[in-house]
């Protein structure tokens, strides 16, 4: 075996691997979270909300002070 490698193999802080190897990831993790959100924005049509009750409606309207018609 030839007595370089050995010392370059050395020379490489394992702490150091680990945490680049563990930051790698993390932030492809989140980079590719970015562009899966981004492209879901692009794509998916807007949420549509759910309708209001008129019950709601009305007890809304009266916390307001605000006179319902037909009432």
């Amino acid at each position: 075996m030839d007595q370089e490698s050995v010392v370059e193999a050395k020379g490489f802080n394992p702490g150091l691997i680990v945490l680049l190897v563990v930051g790698g990831l993390l932030i492809t993790f989140l980079v590719g979270n970015y562009v899966l959100y981004m492209y879901a924005q692009k794509t998916l049509p807007p949420r549509k909300k759910k309708p209001v009750s008129k019950k709601k409606l009305k007890r809304e309207k009266l916390k307001q002070g605000v006179a319902v018609p037909g009432e």
